[in-house]
């Protein structure tokens, strides 16, 4: 496994899309849309070049054969692997850690 830490922006959102199952390119972009309300949008080089690049770090796989047969065959799945859940896992508990320290912060107060 890799050991990426401080993941770009749109890598943790692409991970953080395909935590409940695999899913196309496409419904990738709408999740993350859709979660921020339409705040982060990842056009189509940006997350295929993610997509690439998370792919040779090991963090997410392409399902071969796998597809849904009613769905568009050109489309190509990707899930988290074991490792991706745990980056995905280890960075959720950082950016969980900055928020913490913010909100104890006396400039908050």
């Amino acid at each position: 496994m890799s050991r990426l830490t401080h993941l770009k922006p749109a890598w943790f959102h692409i991970l953080l899309a395909l935590a409940n199952g695999a899913q196309h390119g496409y419904a990738i972009r709408q999740a993350v849309e859709d979660r921020t309300d339409g705040a982060v949008r990842l056009w189509p080089a940006t997350l295929y070049g993610s997509i690439r690049e998370l792919s040779e770090h090991g963090v997410i796989e392409a399902l071969e054969g796998e597809e849904d047969p009613d769905d568009d065959q050109r489309r190509r799945y990707y899930r988290l692997t074991d490792a991706g859940r745990a980056v995905l896992s280890a960075e959720v508990e950082r950016l969980q850690g900055l928020v913490d320290v913010a909100r104890s912060s006396e400039a908050l107060a």
